[in-house]
């Protein structure tokens, strides 16, 4: 058995056929025809709200509709596609395939989203996390990064807001993680390695995350030297299923790290409830905290709790020695900010 979504991209079609728009007002099957007259693109009259549409490519239609830029957000949320191949016939059941416009207006989006995954076109940059004792490299998190087909490199923000407007979460996820894994071998990094993942992106751990756990087999990594990191963990409103990803991750012999502790009312009750291995306290607390005494009150009330449940303690978001200085003397394990290195392609060996 295995989950439909982690097998199938959506896409938009670049096939040539016909395409049944339906609108909500006749004056936007006005509006449509004028668009339609002025491209030299032929149609045919359903009904007043209603036409049938021949393009040579479904795909390049959409790009050139919202190319032209005469519909608003609203009027595109009111107007229904619906495309059939050259050689296949209409039937009312298949109106359950119909899209709005705006809809498929996200899928632009995906369209170069699944471009990126399909061809390979992510890379990964590492920052280091730094041992505060030892003063040596404990690892890296792994940051993703797209590459365009100019060479220029499109912004995780980016290729995540796509994923959210596409319903590509999962896939832009786990090609994430599997290129983190990659990267790590192929840069012979032999320390901790932080991969980022997403909770929300998972259904069911046992199936989507099978060829994570295949590829750091394959690539004969150490489990214990994999921590897989949540991100965006405020967001998540079912710590059962997120404890039942951990759970599952550890029992393969990984580590799991909690992000942005300190930075929602619910942090201390999920530290509590998932005992992650490692937490790492938010950048927004570790922000001058040498000299905000609320910001030292959230720092040490995480500190105490992590201590008493065997919990590593990482401050992220250094930026300045005095912060470095109140995180390892209030009992922070390690470190992580740009006062050490901003993320970059070759992983940094020496602090």
């Amino acid at each position: 058995m295995s989950c439909q979504k982690c097998s199938v991209l959506p896409r938009i079609e670049d096939k040539d056929g016909n395409i049944l728009v339906s609108c909500s007002v006749s004056e936007l099957a006005n509006k449509m025809i004028e668009y339609l007259e002025k491209k030299n693109i032929s149609y045919v009259y359903e009904d007043a709200q209603t036409l049938w549409v021949s393009v040579s490519s479904f795909s390049d239609t959409i790009h050139d509709i919202f190319a032209s830029n005469f519909l608003s957000k609203m009027e595109s949320e009111a107007i229904n596609l619906l495309f059939l191949e050259a050689s296949e016939t209409f039937s009312p059941s298949k109106l359950t395939r119909m899209k709005t416009l705006q809809q498929y207006r996200d899928l632009i989006g995906v369209k170069k989203l699944t471009t990126i995954i399909d061809n390979g076109a992510l890379t990964t940059h590492f920052q280091p996390i730094i041992d505060i004792k030892s003063n040596t490299i404990y690892g890296y998190e792994s940051l993703a990064r797209g590459v365009d087909e100019d060479g220029s490199l499109i912004s995780p923000d980016k290729l995540f807001n796509w994923a959210r407007e596409g319903n590509m979460l999962f896939y832009l996820d786990r090609a994430c993680r599997e290129t983190s894994l990659k990267t790590a071998a192929v840069k012979n990094i032999h320390s901790k390695v932080f991969i980022n993942f997403i909770p929300t992106a998972i259904y069911d751990p046992k199936h989507c995350l099978k060829s994570t756990v295949q590829w750091a087999t394959q690539l004969n990594f150490d489990p214990k030297n994999i921590i897989f990191e949540v991100i965006e963990s405020d967001y998540v409103e079912d710590l059962d299923h997120l404890k039942g990803i951990l759970d599952y991750y550890k029992s393969q012999g990984f580590m799991v790290a909690l992000d942005d502790v300190g930075s929602g009312y619910s942090s201390l009750n999920m530290i509590a409830k998932l005992l992650p291995n490692i937490v790492k306290i938010d950048r927004a607390i570790i922000d001058q905290i040498d000299t905000s005494s609320v910001n030292q009150s959230i720092f040490r009330a995480i500190v105490q709790i992590a201590k008493e449940n065997d919990i590593i303690v990482l401050a992220e978001g250094i930026e300045r020695v005095e912060e470095l200085a109140f995180c390892a003397k209030e009992g922070a394990d390690l470190a992580q900010g740009y006062y050490f290195a901003k993320p970059s392609a070759e992983p940094i060996r020496k602090i």
